[in-house]
């Protein structure tokens, strides 16, 4: 019997069976559209390999996979975020100069 890695959370429910990883494809897609188009890319192409890993078998690259699409999708957020601050604050320094 395979043992199961109990620290990866998003694979195994409590009582040890697997459980298909959220591939976060739409949150991936909606990044790339509003947030920053190539981190939000990078995001993509992780969340579009996590079905095919899991359908393989392969649960453990699957949640890997599956994290890595969420990093990336958070970090498109943030990236985005900072930089529509720094434009802001760009045109109020050019406003108020």
């Amino acid at each position: 019997m395979e043992e199961i890695n109990r620290n990866n959370a998003c694979c195994f429910g409590n009582k040890g069976q697997a459980i298909k990883p959220n591939n976060n494809l739409v949150g991936a897609i909606l990044t790339t559209i509003f947030c920053c188009l190539p981190l939000g890319v990078v995001a993509i192409v992780y969340a579009s390999q996590v079905d095919s890993q899991w359908y393989a078998g392969n649960t453990q690259a699957a949640c890997e996979l599956a994290r890595k699409s969420r990093k990336w999708m958070w970090i498109s957020v943030v990236v985005s975020l900072i930089i529509w601050i720094l434009y802001l604050l760009f045109w109020v320094a050019l406003l108020l100069a």
